[in-house]
């Protein structure tokens, strides 16, 4: 009786992996012509949508330790994508914000990896989609 069960199990984590697998390809090679990581590309548009930040606030936004945020801003930066500056409400804490560039840069790799998400899940019905995004929202959280 837990055979079925753990098979059952078994199939749906290894078509989750296949997935996964495949969005990260498909992102790596929307994300190849700037060069960045998936991870740099989350934390530009988080920083195009959400204005100047923090690093640990950018942080938390990623779902990512304020270490590895600080990882992500040196390679923004190096890029000229990203600028640190003083806080004006605190001297002490930097701010980070994208460049012109960056912003130019973030919409456009919004606009590839959108387009590598619709290679991927556009066979899909607009209500297995919704669906589908109940379902990893629940078990993001």
């Amino acid at each position: 009786m837990t055979g079925d069960t753990d098979d059952a199990g078994d199939g749906l984590a290894e078509a989750f992996w296949a997935v996964t697998r495949r969005l990260r390809h498909h992102t790596r090679e929307a994300l190849a012509p700037w060069d960045v990581t998936p991870g740099q590309s989350r934390a530009l548009g988080v920083l195009i949508r959400h204005g100047a930040l923090r690093p640990g606030a950018l942080a938390e936004h990623l779902r990512i330790a304020p270490r590895s945020a600080t990882e992500v801003v040196d390679d923004l930066e190096a890029r000229g994508l990203v600028r640190r500056r003083p806080d004006p409400a605190d001297r002490r804490a930097t701010l980070v914000a994208p460049t012109e560039e960056g912003t130019r840069a973030g919409k456009a790799i919004h606009a590839a990896r959108r387009a590598a998400a619709e290679d991927l899940f556009g066979g899909l019905t607009p209500a297995d989609r919704a669906q589908l995004a109940r379902i990893l929202r629940t078990l993001r959280d």
